[in-house]
C-alpha cells in the first residue's frame, strides 16, 4: 500500500494509471546494464517514477570525455566508478528507493548472477558483445530485456519479450564492425535512453503498447521517428527451434 508520502509523490502518475499500477512500480526490480550515456537518463527517470529496486551494473569510471551525454556525472566525479556516482543522485533524487551499484564488467561467467531476480534488464551497454550476453541471460530467465543504441545523431529501441518476441539476435544477427570512439552528440542517447524508461514504466504497470515485434530508430537529424517491423527468426542461434520453450 502507498503512504500519504507516496501518493503526494506520485500523484500525477496515479491520476493516469491507479495506485494498484504505482505499487507495482514500487515492487518492481530492474538491472540496468551500464552507467553511461543511456544508463544515466533511463535510471533517472525509473527512480522518479518509483521503481522500488534500481539495479546498476557497469565496470568504467567516469572520463571527462563522457559528460557531454551522460548526465549523471560531473566533474567532480571524474575518476569515480560510474556505478557509485549515478548511484549516489539517483538515492538523492528519491529517497524512497533503493539503489544497488555494483561495479563489474558484464560477461559470460557473471552475467546470470547480475541480473538474477530482476524483473526486467535495460539494455544500455555501449558494445553487441555485451548486449549479445544480456540477450541469452534474459532469454534463459525468461526476463523481459528493453534494447537501446545510439551513434551520432542516431538511436534505436526495441523491447523483447522472450518466447514471445522477436529476440535481439533475429534482429541483429552479425554485430555491427566495433568502432574505438564512436562519435554522439548527447541528446540521442537522452532520447533513447527515456525511451527505454518508458518501455519499463508500460511493461511494470500494463499501460500501453510495448516495442515488441518493432524497432524504433531515430534520426536526429532529419527530426524523425521511424517504427520497423521485425520478425523471430526460426533459425536464429538464441532463440530459434525452440531453444525459448526449452530453458
Amino acid at each position: 500500500m502507498l503512504t500519504d508520502r507516496e501518493l503526494e509523490r506520485y500523484r500525477r502518475q496515479v491520476a493516469l494509471f491507479g495506485e494498484e499500477a504505482q505499487e507495482r512500480l514500487a515492487s518492481a526490480r530492474v538491472v540496468i546494464v551500464g552507467a553511461g550515456g543511456l544508463g544515466c537518463p533511463a535510471a533517472l527517470y525509473l527512480a522518479a517514477a518509483g521503481i522500488g529496486e534500481v539495479r546498476l551494473v557497469d565496470g568504467d569510471v567516469v572520463d571527462r570525455t563522457n559528460l557531454n551525454r551522460q548526465v549523471l556525472h560531473g566533474d567532480r566525479d571524474v575518476g569515480r566508478a560510474k556505478v557509485e556516482s549515478a548511484a549516489e543522485k539517483l538515492r538523492a533524487q528519491n529517497l524512497e528507493i533503493t539503489v544497488v551499484a555494483t561495479y563489474a564488467t558484464v560477461d559470460d561467467g557473471n552475467a546470470a548472477a547480475l541480473v538474477g531476480g530482476a524483473d526486467l534488464i535495460v539494455d544500455a551497454a555501449d558494445n553487441f558483445r555485451v548486449r549479445y550476453i544480456l540477450n541469452r541471460v534474459a532469454l534463459g530467465a525468461r526476463v523481459p530485456l528493453i534494447h537501446g543504441a545510439v551513434r551520432g545523431f542516431y538511436g534505436q529501441a526495441t523491447t523483447i519479450v522472450p518466447g514471445l518476441t522477436a529476440c535481439l539476435e533475429c534482429i541483429f544477427p552479425v554485430a555491427p564492425p566495433e568502432e574505438g570512439i564512436i562519435p554522439v552528440v548527447g541528446t540521442t542517447p537522452g532520447i533513447i535512453g527515456l525511451v527505454q524508461a518508458n518501455e519499463a514504466i508500460k511493461y511494470i504497470t500494463g499501460t500501453g503498447d510495448l516495442l515488441t515485434d518493432r524497432l524504433l530508430v531515430w534520426d536526429g537529424r532529419a527530426a524523425t521517428m521511424t517504427t520497423l517491423p521485425v520478425e523471430r527468426e526460426e533459425d536464429c542461434r538464441a532463440c530459434g527451434n525452440g531453444r525459448c520453450s526449452r530453458r
